[in-house]
């Protein structure tokens, strides 16, 4: 491959990236699509709707994932959620960071994404918090408690830290196989218990935004595992996939990625800033909600009610932005994207999520009775 071609590769998967990103945005902005909403529907009303359209989602991607793992578009070794280490107080402590975090802030970092897109300044106080937060997590002061004290903790597996990998090291079956199965009928089973149980007309529509989000998902696998992959660098030689941060496959995440918008933005003049996939899926959900309020005529400004508003977004802000790069991702990038090749440390980090927003969302129902 050339200079001239790798360039070209990179262009068309970054205009890709942001068109995908753009669907993704403007869909979960028409149909609603929040983790912390879904999570709140159910302790609050008891209204499981939302809750069976992330798991309608979870389920397609995970299908997606197995289908492109099994014809060899996607190395599972290659993604970066593949490693040997379980994080488990990574994922516990930063899980529940995030989900604490997500109800102060009023939704995780891609609800804020196509809030902006609608207008709402708070919400964009919310991201440029959240971005300084796990930017200072990545690499400055938070950085040092988090290697030295949090992800110290680890158990070492001899095979990557996948559910088909572990089954297949006690000799049930072949890896592929496992994840063939796993993938499908775990998937399978979600998809079931999505579209299972009453709806109306308009719950069909919430559905469907939760399949064509799973799509988007498993989408974006193939762009960045396949589409994206080069052979040999034209100028290192080195095996890698085009675009990414890290050189490795991957899906969608909203934390990180928009600490890497923030970073691409005050050091601009930087050659050495570059537009990457996270960065670009940032800008696309931002646009696809924009053109969704727009053609819904939803579009409206929006700032914070009081001082004590502008306080617990504030704070919720900083807590998604540590536990989001603790947990190595939030509910797009651990409750989308890892679990869907069934990321062993995905599981942990999604329970203590939801485990998170539920103590929060008892906490500000306390609060408001006391009150």
């Amino acid at each position: 491959m050339s200079v001239s071609e790798f360039d070209s590769l990179v262009a068309t998967v970054l205009v890709a990236v942001f068109f995908l990103s753009a669907v993704l945005g403007a869909v979960m902005r028409e149909t609603r699509f929040c983790t912390m909403g879904a999570i709140s529907d159910v302790v609050y009303v008891g209204d499981w709707m939302r809750m069976r359209q992330w798991l309608l989602a979870i389920g397609v991607a995970m299908c997606g994932f197995a289908l492109l793992a099994h014809i060899g578009w996607v190395k599972p070794a290659d993604t970066i959620y593949a490693m040997r280490r379980v994080l488990w107080l990574s994922s516990i402590v930063g899980g529940l960071m995030f989900g604490v975090g997500m109800v102060l802030a009023s939704g995780c970092g891609a609800r804020n994404l196509t809030r902006v897109g609608g207008g709402s300044l708070k919400s964009l106080v919310v991201l440029i918090v959240m971005a300084v937060a796990a930017f200072a997590t990545l690499k400055g002061i938070t950085s040092v408690p988090r290697a030295r004290y949090v992800e110290s903790v680890f158990v070492e597996l001899p095979h990557l830290t996948l559910l088909p990998e572990w089954l297949a090291s006690t000799g049930m079956a072949s890896v592929d196989t496992l994840r063939w199965v796993l993938g499908c009928g775990m998937g399978v089973l979600l998809i079931i218990i999505g579209f299972g149980g009453p709806r109306s007309g308009r719950d069909w529509g919430v559905l469907i935004g939760g399949l064509i989000v799973g799509v988007c998902v498993a989408a974006a696998w193939a762009l960045s595992g396949h589409v994206g992959e080069v052979q040999e660098h034209p100028e290192t030689l080195e095996h890698l996939y085009a675009t990414t941060y890290t050189g490795r496959i991957e899906a969608f995440s909203f934390v990180a990625p928009v600490a890497h918008v923030l970073d691409w933005l005050l050091f601009f003049s930087d050659r050495a800033k570059v537009l990457t996939w996270g960065a670009v899926a940032v800008f696309g959900m931002v646009f696809g909600a924009l053109v969704q309020s727009l053609v819904r005529r939803e579009f409206r400004w929006q700032g914070f009610a009081d001082t004590a508003d502008l306080a617990r977004h504030l704070v919720g802000a900083a807590l998604m932005g540590v536990g989001g790069v603790v947990a190595m991702g939030c509910t797009v990038g651990q409750g989308l994207s890892a679990i869907s090749m069934l990321q062993i440390g995905s599981f942990i980090s999604v329970a203590a999520i939801v485990v998170g927003a539920v103590i929060a969302l008892r906490a500000q129902q306390w609060l408001l009775e006391r009150g």
